[in-house]
């Protein structure tokens, strides 16, 4: 029986080599080994995985046609739900979602779905195929702030149905979070997310960078006088947040969506570059989500001595269980049930340490996760030179400070209903912009939902 083959492991580079590049990590399958993975799905009448996939994409179908070495199909299958699955292959947390419904996972291994993903949209990009159809123009004009995985998604649907899509970015680079927050180690740029955008700009779509939304136009004056019927905020959460403790505003103190930027979209990683970006020799991050793992990865590539501090224990990191894996391959320090109250400067106003406490987990807290306590006289000292903060971000409150009737709730977040309607008709916004900072695939899924009430707005008018 199919599902008695054990799961097909996946190449990876060596920890110790890859620790000091940032070429990617896992080498991904190959047909062999991407063909035998695909067998061992069950073809379920009733597939679990695809309701739990954001964008609903049909997971069944597409492994089938792998298996029957029709790439072709499998890769028109996907291109029906999702315009970027060499991205999303990689960096989806299937385990919580596609894999993590798996009807084999329950007494073993899920089928690897995301690396069976990754394989076929990469065959796709190599083989230059665009497998997506489009319907002729209809006359309306939408636009879309932010080219990031929600706007991706939200215009490569529209445009599908016929819409003239123009997306507007702020960057000089497009891609929004997947081209500054993911490291190259995770998810190449060039051989990658560029050919993916490349993918949704034949479709028709139309990009145009270094637009601030709020400064460069409003909404108000592309809907008032540019045309578009209709406007969609996919502009993500890019403002970071501190913890607001003594010491924040010393030297050698980052955000980690600053110090990403740097290494990713700057390309500080690469010495033809002249970007600066500090790592001193011990970096300490703060946090323990995906966003930690790919800061304190990072440094560590440049060179650094790298520690992860985090207040909860590791049962209750919020990264990915793979991203965490990789970590302590590659040489990271794990600090758990610790939490920083103060960073420590020299005399010349330069990170010198942290002063932390010792935690335990009480009750759980509204969220279901046991709420850590300080323990009483546990104060010590960590020696660093650069403290990185990953501990969350919010939406730049610009676009809701220059756009007339578009309401926010109390941490910034654009107010939307299911469908992506805010307050302000005509309007619609999806992915970090709405939730504040979460996964690629949820931007892409709620970038579709609002697609759809986009094209019913319009043709309702």
């Amino acid at each position: 029986m199919a599902n008695k083959i054990p799961r097909v492991p996946a190449r990876e580079q060596d920890p110790k080599v890859r620790a000091a590049n940032f070429e990617e990590v896992c080498y991904g399958y190959d047909m062999e080994e991407a063909v035998l993975e695909a067998s061992r799905c069950l073809n379920c009448k009733k597939p679990r995985c695809v309701q739990a996939c954001p964008v609903n994409i049909h997971i069944p179908d597409f492994i089938s046609a792998l298996h029957n070495h029709d790439l072709e199909k499998a890769a028109a299958t996907i291109a029906e739900d999702s315009s970027l699955p060499s991205i999303c292959g990689r960096v989806c947390p299937q385990e919580t979602q596609c894999e993590g419904s798996c009807i084999l996972g329950i007494k073993g291994e899920p089928v690897a779905i995301g690396k069976l993903e990754r394989f076929v949209g990469d065959w796709k990009l190599n083989n230059s195929r665009n497998t997506a159809s489009t319907a002729p123009r209809n006359g309306h004009k939408v636009a879309i702030v932010g080219s990031g995985p929600a706007g991706l998604a939200c215009a490569s649907d529209l445009a599908k149905w016929g819409y003239e899509v123009k997306i507007f970015e702020a960057l000089h680079k497009v891609g929004g979070v997947l081209v500054y927050g993911i490291p190259e180690f995770r998810l190449p740029k060039t051989r990658i997310v560029e050919r993916e955008i490349e993918e949704v700009k034949r479709l028709g779509v139309e990009i145009e960078t270094d637009v601030i939304v709020g400064r460069t136009v409003t909404v108000d004056s592309l809907m008032d006088e540019e045309g578009y019927e209709a406007v969609f905020i996919g502009s993500g959460a890019g403002l970071p947040r501190f913890m607001g403790i003594p010491g924040e505003n010393l030297n050698g103190v980052v955000s980690a969506n600053e110090f990403l930027t740097r290494a990713n979209l700057m390309h500080a990683y690469d010495s033809a570059y002249d970007t600066p970006i500090y790592v001193g020799k011990r970096v300490v991050v703060v946090g323990g989500g995906n966003v930690a793992m790919d800061a304190v990865r990072t440094a560590k590539r440049l060179g650094a001595e790298a520690v992860i501090i985090y207040r909860r224990s590791e049962k209750e990191l919020p990264a990915r269980q793979e991203e965490v894996h990789h970590a302590k391959e590659e040489g990271v320090e794990f600090r758990m049930l610790t939490n920083p109250i103060e960073v420590l400067g020299d005399e010349k106003g330069w990170v010198r340490g942290l002063h932390c406490v010792e935690m335990e987990l009480g009750e759980p807290d509204e969220s279901g996760r046991r709420k850590p306590i300080v323990k009483q006289d546990s104060d010590f000292d960590v020696e660093c030179d650069v403290v990185i903060m990953a501990l969350g971000t919010s939406p730049n409150p610009l676009l809701a400070a220059t756009t007339r009737g578009l309401e926010t709730n109390r941490r910034g977040c654009i107010t939307a209903d299911e469908e992506g309607t805010t307050t302000r008709e005509g309007v619609f916004a999806g992915g970090d912009a709405v939730t504040g900072a979460a996964t690629v695939i949820l931007a892409m899924g709620a970038g579709r939902t609002a697609a759809k009430a986009i094209d019913k707005y319009i043709k309702s008018r």
